[in-house]
């Protein structure tokens, strides 16, 4: 689907994240598997991750971050009416993490579910706050994007172990006078959702135990449809608002691997300047990747009033999403 932006402006008008504080660097992690910090940076661009704590689950990340946006936005939790998280690493099945976000933060009339699209989940719940806005449905909504990836790792396979990080980060989407999102693309391809998987993770039960509950990842398939859609998907989009890409400010791409985000601006002709990248100290974070690196171009000045941001992920799904945004400064900030 593809959409641009109808009807009354909405952006984002608070913004905040949060990471463990654990650093795990890729010298640790080649006495666990047979890898070295060169290999990994060389292939990734990843130098180090953030793992949470054993006593860490998805809210604990997310409460702050949560936390931490409704206090940019000068937002009270309890005018909330609408909060949607989005992971694959729930603190259990249900209740879901946002309705213990709701209750934690204080949002108790606030609507509240869990959104499932992988690494895409960001940009989708995006879109769907969006809409819910638009539509009179709800006045206010928190957007809360993370995951605990190390908990659903193989710690044995270095092929996934070395890429993934816990963090999350939320955002509070209002109407706006002026500035916000111009559209929105998104699209999931499930014929190739094997090549990225967690095998035993619900109804269908697999005959191999050992593989229940971890990471399976295609990487040379990923890679392909990951450099694809990274660009299909912002194209397409650009093109729909009829907006050239060199008026892009802020390009901001899930950060899963360095190779990848380097062919997207290539192919894209978006200077590599203007792209955020911090998958060299946080790793694929999930979820959590788009708003942390959002939160990074915020503290380097990048988003300014009336920037144009391009947000881009890819995932477990498969799925992708693209989100561009007219930036209006926090009202609060």
């Amino acid at each position: 689907m593809i959409g641009r932006a109808q009807g009354p402006r909405v952006s984002i008008t608070g913004l905040g994240v949060h990471v463990p504080d654990r650093v795990l660097t890729n010298d640790e992690l080649a006495t666990l598997v047979d890898t070295s910090d060169e290999w990994i940076v060389t292939r990734t661009g990843i130098r180090e991750r953030r793992i949470a704590a054993p006593e860490e689950a998805l809210t604990d990340i997310a409460l702050p971050a949560a936390r931490a946006a409704l206090a940019q936005a000068g937002v009270e939790a309890k005018d909330v009416d609408f909060l949607v998280c989005a992971t694959v690493t729930p603190d259990m099945m249900f209740p879901t993490a946002s309705a213990l976000l709701a209750d934690e933060l204080g949002a108790p009339a606030a609507a509240a579910y869990d959104l499932l699209a992988g690494c895409t989940g960001f940009v989708y719940a995006l879109a769907q706050a969006y809409g819910m806005i638009v539509a009179g449905l709800v006045e206010r909504a928190l957007v809360v994007g993370g995951d605990v990836l190390s908990r659903i790792l193989d710690w044995t396979d270095r092929s996934t172990l070395v890429l993934f990080g816990d963090g999350a980060g939320a955002v509070v989407l209002e109407r706006v006078d002026r500035g916000g999102f111009l559209g929105f693309e998104l699209g999931a391809d499930g014929g190739g959702g094997m090549h990225l998987s967690l095998p035993g993770s619900g109804s269908r039960r697999t005959e191999d135990a050992e593989a229940n509950g971890y990471v399976h990842m295609n990487g040379r398939e990923v890679f392909k449809f990951a450099t694809r859609v990274l660009v299909s998907s912002a194209q397409a989009l650009l093109d729909e608002c009829s907006v050239a890409v060199e008026d892009v400010d802020v390009y901001v791409p899930h950060q899963a691997n360095v190779r990848i985000m380097d062919h997207a601006v290539q192919k894209l002709g978006i200077p590599r300047e203007r792209m955020i990248v911090n998958v060299d100290r946080y790793g694929n974070t999930s979820s959590g990747s788009i708003p942390l690196a959002l939160a990074d171009a915020a503290a380097d000045g990048r988003l300014t009033d009336g920037k144009l941001v391009l947000m881009t992920g890819m995932g477990a799904g498969l799925t992708w999403g693209s989100a561009l945004l007219e930036w209006t400064e926090p009202k609060a900030a």
